[in-house]
């Protein structure tokens, strides 16, 4: 039976509201939240980037059930691996074992604020592939030095150790080839039944398959529609301009032709549950395990909780 989670959008919300939505959303019945973690938001519309794991630690001390995970961390620019190994174990501590890391390859718009530049995409594989054997072995708990291709670590030990699973972004063949054996879990953007058959095959059986959808549920269609354009018109460019926009100003400029029609063919939009819940189907049929909802925009986020979310999740639990 597929799990279905909640999104705590770091980029359409402060740190107070995303605690107060995550206890509301397991209150709700949500069996797992996730946690996007970005430095900017695509759209100075958003107007939010509260830390991801400052957030993160003060959920898992208001909630008691709800797994939690990073959706996702890039682990080798902004952030160097022996930090996100310390955070990841930390937080599985204070959640006690709720805690799954999810990393990906990054994006311009986050990495690229540290002054460090934004490399092409293969030396980003190869970095990411490099980090996740670092971050393994600093998970153990013994003390490390490491001398690799893009990262050095000198006597390191993380004290407060913990085990901590880890869920790849993939996107393609070539990416599954790569990671398959480095992931415990699989990430991806798009119901691609192929895709998750190739990742079971360079894999085995048993690891989780894990996507998101966005939805904006209003009380009507053309606020919704609204809502979805303002927010979340970026979401049509595709990974492959995404992860290389660098600044809220590029993504505008490349969303400047998109109008609400265009994003609400892309995302469902409106009051009919039904509707939102049909939505995910695709990722039902192309056999992921775990889906996550995003509610796009902060505007009716609390009345989406309040009126809309529970009645969601039965819907889509009935699929």
């Amino acid at each position: 039976m597929t799990n279905f989670g909640y999104t705590l959008m770091t980029e359409q919300s402060g740190p107070r509201a995303l605690v107060d939505y995550a206890v509301a959303a397991e209150r709700i019945g949500f069996d797992f939240e996730v946690s996007s973690d970005h430095f900017s938001p695509w759209l100075t519309e958003q107007g939010h980037s509260p830390n991801a794991w400052v957030t993160l630690g003060a959920v898992a001390n208001a909630t008691e059930r709800v797994e939690l995970m990073t959706y996702v961390t890039c682990p080798t620019v902004r952030y160097h691996p022996a930090v996100v190994a310390q955070q990841a174990a930390t937080l599985q501590l204070l959640s006690e074992g709720r805690f799954q890391l999810n990393v990906g390859a990054g994006e311009s718009l986050n990495e690229h604020v540290v002054g460090e530049g934004w490399p092409g995409v293969d030396v980003r594989h190869g970095m990411l592939a490099e980090a996740i054997t670092l971050i393994r072995e600093l998970l153990s708990g013994e003390l490390v030095t490491w001398e690799g291709d893009y990262f050095r670590v000198d006597s390191a030990r993380i004290w407060d150790a913990a085990d901590v699973e880890i869920g790849v972004a993939v996107s393609g063949e070539k990416g599954v080839g790569r990671f398959a054996e480095l992931g415990d879990h699989l990430v991806t953007t798009e119901p691609m039944k192929d895709l998750l058959d190739a990742w079971d095959a360079a894999h085995g059986k048993g690891s989780r398959k894990i996507g998101q959808v966005p939805v904006c549920w209003a009380p009507d269609a053309d606020r919704a529609k609204r809502i979805a354009h303002e927010q979340f018109r970026w979401s049509g460019l595709g990974w492959t301009v995404n992860s290389e926009l660098p600044t809220p100003a590029s993504f505008a400029a490349a969303t400047k032709s998109a109008t609400p029609e265009m994003t609400a063919e892309a995302i469902a939009c409106g009051p009919d549950i039904e509707a939102l819940a049909e939505s995910v189907r695709p990722y039902l049929d192309a056999g992921f395990t775990d889906v996550a909802i995003v509610q796009v925009g902060d505007e009716l986020q609390e009345e989406f909780l309040e009126t809309a979310a529970e009645p969601l999740l039965e819907a889509l639990r009935s699929l």
